[in-house]
C-alpha cells in the first residue's frame, strides 16, 4: 500500500536500534529493551506469516467441520473469526467424545500438532522441530 520503508523494514529498524542500544543500559532496562526487541520480533513474524497460517487453519478447520465446501472469506478479520469460531465448535466436539478414536481422532491431532506449531513459529521459532 505505501512505498518504503515498508512495516517490516520499520519493525527490523526499532529492533536494532533496540538491540544496539541494550548493552549500555543498565540491567533492568537492559532487561525490559531485550524484551521489547523480542516483541519486535514476533510482531514481524506475525505480520509475515499471520495471512497463510489463518488460510491453512481455515482449511484444516474446513475439513475437520466437514464445511469443505463453504467459500473461505476474503477479509482477514473475517477468517480470523471464523476460526476462533470454528475453534470452539471442535473443540466442543472433543468434549463430547467425537475425536476419541479412528481417522478423525488423527485428523484432530494433526490439526492440533500443526497448530501449535505454526504459533510457535511466530513466537519463539527456536522451538520448533522441523
Amino acid at each position: 500500500m505505501h512505498d518504503r520503508p515498508t512495516a517490516l523494514e520499520l519493525l527490523d529498524a526499532v529492533r536494532e536500534f533496540v538491540e544496539e542500544v541494550a548493552p549500555g543500559l543498565d540491567a533492568r532496562q537492559r532487561f525490559h529493551a531485550l524484551v521489547a526487541a523480542n516483541l519486535l520480533s514476533i510482531v514481524r513474524r506475525e505480520l509475515e506469516e499471520e495471512e497463510a497460517q489463518l488460510q491453512a487453519e481455515w482449511r484444516r478447520l474446513a475439513q475437520l467441520l466437514d464445511r469443505a465446501n463453504d467459500s473461505m472469506p476474503t477479509a482477514r478479520d473475517a477468517v480470523r473469526s471464523q476460526v476462533r469460531d470454528w475453534t470452539t465448535a471442535l473443540a466442543a466436539r472433543i468434549r463430547a467424545g467425537e475425536a476419541d478414536a479412528g481417522e478423525r481422532a488423527r485428523a484432530v491431532r494433526a490439526h492440533v500438532s500443526e497448530t501449535v506449531r505454526e504459533k510457535l513459529r511466530v513466537a519463539n521459532p527456536r522451538l520448533v522441530r522441523s
